[in-house]
């Protein structure tokens, strides 16, 4: 696959590998080889046929950009390799060669091709879910009893714990993980229907053929399914919201790195993060790469969707559109997983810069808290009120929320001696105002180190059934 150099650097050399021309050929040609062997196997073909198709089904063989050059002409790229496999085994074997891609169609080989290198994309994937999740845990595990600011509509809110924030972050990539494995299982499946999908020409042999042909390649087959693109896309779908999952990280590492908050830095060094101008910058190069992959993979999920209002038994134009679509989530979605776990890696947590910042806000994070405590004297509605003077004092340049609330407690005679001062001054301390946070961090991250203890138990690539027993719905 040829990848502009500003979308090879958002993603990695593993995923552009995955959907190369050469690797999608090769894709092609497994399907035609298998196809071979499983027709010869139920005798529809003979057995030399299907050796001689199979000994020269090698992409190494053919002029690929040929193919390509010649696939705009023809309509798809499966008809001149086709072509060429067929000139190819003719070369060797005349008589072989009239049992090249029997009974098949276009579509039958790009399909399964297409859920052949998307097996090893979703490899990819889950591989680095599995390492970025894992540093999330560990993290979170670090700083379970770190303050830090909460943030709602961009402005301070509460105190949380950095810990149960981590857990946010890591708790949709699981289910991600999850979610991607369960429909791949469904949406891995062989394409093999023949021209109009009936599988007429392979007569009453057909579903045998098919289900060898699906054995061989490790596929689940459960009939033919050109313009049925359900589970296809919503595969593809998962992928997107991963996408969007990434972003939320890249979205919350970039702010808290800004340097007027300066709560966590990405690794640097070796280049990293820098800048052709100013020496002292230190760019988050990882959310930024991460932010790019979610500004861009809405569009690409719109496009599948789009393209599901396929014509009749086979797609014109909505089909072509998919499948060049279809690799752009996953680049997108593999180059934002490498960055961010290698940021995570490295990351820097400067727990005195979240206190800093903290305590930056004199007291009035922690207003919601003392007027809890006010309104047992006085009653919620005059306890919030009270809050609401009090805090206009010290955003008017008065002395910190708890000096000014100690100080009205004292003029109030409602208040005087039913509030204890030491109980009060715990209410600012930001260690104790994180408590709540620590707690619900502890019970998520034993339930979400068993969910990641439980998805590395299984192996993701498991080959599915493909007995008669199962009937498509």
């Amino acid at each position: 696959m040829s990848v502009s150099i500003f979308d090879s650097f958002l993603t990695s050399a593993e995923m552009i590998a995955v959907f190369d021309d050469v690797e999608i050929v090769q894709a092609m040609f497994r399907f035609e080889e298998a196809l071979a062997r499983a027709q010869a196997t139920e005798g529809m073909i003979p057995e030399a046929a299907a050796r001689a198709i199979a000994s020269v089904c090698n992409a190494q063989l053919y002029d690929i950009p040929a193919l390509v050059s010649a696939s705009r002409r023809a309509g798809s790229l499966a008809i001149p390799l086709v072509k060429e496999l067929t000139k190819t085994v003719a070369l060797f074997n005349p008589e072989s060669a009239n049992y090249v891609h029997w009974g098949s169609t276009s579509q039958d080989v790009i399909d399964s091709a297409m859920v052949l290198v998307t097996r090893k994309a979703l490899g990819l994937l889950d591989e680095r879910l599995q390492s970025l999740t894992t540093q999330l845990l560990q993290l979170a595990a670090e700083h379970l009893a770190t303050p830090v600011l909460a943030r709602t509509l961009m402005q301070p809110a509460q105190v949380s714990s950095f810990g149960l924030k981590l857990l946010n972050w890591t708790a949709p990539l699981l289910r991600a993980r999850r979610q991607l494995r369960a429909v791949a299982e469904r949406a891995l499946r062989l394409q093999l229907g023949g021209a109009v999908g009936t599988l007429a020409v392979m007569s009453v042999q057909g579903p045998a053929v098919a289900r060898r042909v699906a054995q061989e390649l490790g596929l689940a087959e459960h009939g033919p399914w050109h313009t049925q693109r359900d589970e296809w896309v919503r595969l593809g779908m998962e992928v997107a919201v991963l996408v969007g999952s990434l972003g939320k990280i890249a979205t919350d590492l970039s702010l808290m790195a800004q340097g007027e908050i300066g709560e966590l830095a990405e690794p640097s060094g070796d280049g990293r993060g820098g800048s052709s101008a100013m020496p002292h910058k230190r760019n988050p190069v990882a959310a930024m790469i991460a932010l790019a992959a979610a500004t861009r993979t809405p569009h690409h999920a719109a496009a599948l969707l789009a393209s599901m209002g396929q014509q009749h038994e086979r797609g014109l134009g909505n089909w072509q559109a998919e499948l060049a679509e279809w690799p752009a989530l996953f680049l997108s979605a593999h180059g934002a997983l490498c960055a961010l776990d290698e940021a995570m890696a490295g990351l820097h947590v400067d727990t005195a810069r979240m206190l800093a910042n903290i305590d930056s806000l004199r007291g009035l994070i922690f207003a919601e808290a003392v007027a809890a405590c006010l309104a047992s004297a006085i009653g919620r509605p005059q306890a919030h009120a009270m809050m609401e003077e009090l805090t206009q004092q010290v955003i008017g340049g008065g002395p910190d929320l708890a000096t000014v609330t100690l100080a009205a407690i004292k003029d109030n005679p409602d208040l005087r001696g039913k509030i204890d001062p030491a109980h009060l001054q715990t209410l600012f301390n930001p260690v104790a105002a994180s408590a709540a946070a620590e707690r619900l961090a502890r019970h998520q991250l034993q339930d979400l180190r068993a969910a990641a203890a439980a998805l590395a138990l299984h192996p993701r690539d498991p080959i599915p059934p493909t007995s008669d027993s199962e009937t498509p719905l």
